[in-house]
């Protein structure tokens, strides 16, 4: 399909594109100083819709919730760009990298469009707007790795691929010592060696996801919590927050795909 060496290409920019997650852009340090106070100005009706969305991601690792996605609209993604029939995901499995990185940077655009409209909707009301936005950003974000995983070849209904589905968020909203410590545990998926009960012990309960997930906020939503002013936040927030999430997911899953099929390789050669 691909030769080696375009596959070993590849792999090096994911690897360049890992290091350069060693460090933290200065507006992310700072963007997570306020929450402390962002905490204390929260009413206690938002406080209860992060506990909804614990529950939430538990019941999606264990059943796929609500956030299973229409397969056939990313099956019509993928066949445009790879200009052939697609009918299932084992059919996307065979096609080329370059069409995984073709659909996967329209499905970016496309999400981005869709979470900066979401963001400046509920940037109108300030506050109490902000209660709709969190569990509609992390739905959102679901569904979105849902998505990338599918585009390269991935059955999200799958238990263990939601679980590294909720490793990918971890990994957007992580910090640098985080990040290091995810990417290690993700090296079990990568080389085939994965279980079920290994990656649900080291999520440690979904509940630190959300936790890491809510302080990423920060000033940015302590920004959206202004009336009016909070629509151009919002928008501008929720943008940069699934952009930064499809880069991830699609440069884990890229990961993966490629891996797997450099494996294939050595295996027959």
């Amino acid at each position: 399909m691909e030769s080696k060496q375009l596959l070993e290409n590849e792999l090096k920019k994911i690897e360049a594109w890992e290091k350069d997650q060693s460090g933290l852009w200065f507006w992310d340090r700072i963007g997570r100083l306020p929450f402390k106070l962002l905490d204390k100005l929260t009413p206690k009706f938002i406080h209860e819709k992060i506990g909804i969305l614990l529950d939430e991601i538990g019941s999606y690792i264990q059943t796929g919730g609500k956030y299973l996605v229409q397969e056939k609209a990313i099956f019509k993604l993928v066949e445009k760009q790879a200009k052939s029939s697609i009918e299932s995901i084992s059919d996307i499995e065979q096609t080329s990298i370059q069409t995984m990185i073709d659909a996967s940077q329209e499905h970016a655009e496309k999400w981005a469009k869709v979470a900066t409209l979401q963001g400046a909707t509920t940037g109108v009301g300030g506050i109490f707007t902000l209660a709709v936005d969190i569990p509609a950003l992390l739905g959102m974000s679901l569904k979105t790795l849902q998505e990338i995983a599918i585009i390269h070849g991935y059955d999200p209904k799958d238990k263990n691929e939601r679980i590294f589905i909720i490793k990918c968020l971890q990994f957007s909203s992580a910090d640098v010592v985080g990040k290091q410590a995810i990417l290690k545990e993700l090296s079990s998926f990568y080389h085939g060696r994965n279980s079920s009960n290994e990656m649900m012990s080291q999520l440690q309960g979904w509940r630190e996801v959300v936790y890491t997930y809510r302080d990423q906020f920060g000033w940015k939503k302590l920004l959206q919590m202004i009336p009016i002013a909070g629509i151009i936040f919002g928008a501008v927030s929720n943008r940069s927050m699934i952009r930064d999430l499809t880069e991830t997911g699609n440069m884990l899953y890229r990961k993966r795909r490629i891996l797997e099929r450099l494996q294939n390789e050595s295996g027959t050669s």
